[in-house]
C-alpha cells in the first residue's frame, strides 16, 4: 500500500470521528423524582449461584518431579501415572516435558504411588504421602534400561 493510500484511508476514518465528536449533545430530558422502589433481591450467595456447582475445585497438593535416563539426561515424553496406594487403578496420567519434568495436582491426605513407565526401561514407582503438613512433594527418578548390557558396552 502506497504512502498517499495509507494516508487517504486513515483520513477517511479519522475524519467522521471528528465531526461527530464537534456535534452538541441535546440535553437531557427533565426526570421526576421517582419513589424508590422495592429493595433489590439479595445477590446470589456462592452455595446457592448455580454456576457454583458445575465449577470443580483444584486439588491443593501438587506432586512434582523430574525424570533422567541411565546416562544422567533429562527424560522426555515419559509416561507418569498416579493412583491411590493400594489400589490397582491409576487415577492420573501424564507424560513428561522436553525438560523430563512433570506436575500433577491431588486432593490431599491421601498416600499415592506415582510409577514411571517407559518403553525398554524398569518401572520405578515412590510413594508419597499427600498431608496437610505439605503443599508439594519433589521427586526425581534415574531410569535404567530393561536390556541387558551388551559386552562392552559400558553401564
Amino acid at each position: 500500500m502506497g504512502f498517499l493510500t495509507a494516508t487517504f484511508f486513515l483520513a477517511s476514518l479519522v475524519l467522521p470521528c471528528l465531526s461527530a465528536a464537534q456535534q452538541p449533545i441535546p440535553p437531557a430530558a427533565p426526570t421526576s423524582p421517582q419513589v424508590p422502589a422495592a429493595a433489590p433481591p439479595p445477590a446470589p450467595t456462592q452455595e446457592s449461584s448455580s454456576t457454583s456447582k458445575h465449577k470443580s475445585k483444584i486439588p491443593p497438593f501438587l506432586i512434582t518431579g523430574t525424570v533422567f535416563n541411565e546416562r544422567a539426561l533429562a527424560f522426555p515424553g515419559v509416561q507418569v501415572k498416579i493412583r491411590r496406594k493400594g489400589e490397582k487403578k491409576f487415577h492420573y496420567d501424564t507424560y513428561t516435558n522436553s525438560r523430563g519434568e512433570f506436575a500433577i495436582r491431588v486432593p490431599d491426605g491421601i498416600e499415592y504411588e506415582v510409577v514411571i513407565h517407559q518403553k525398554n526401561y524398569q518401572d520405578q514407582s515412590q510413594v508419597v504421602a499427600a498431608n496437610m503438613a505439605d503443599v508439594q512433594k519433589r521427586l526425581t527418578f534415574k531410569l535404567e534400561s530393561s536390556k541387558p548390557a551388551k559386552a562392552g558396552e559400558p553401564k
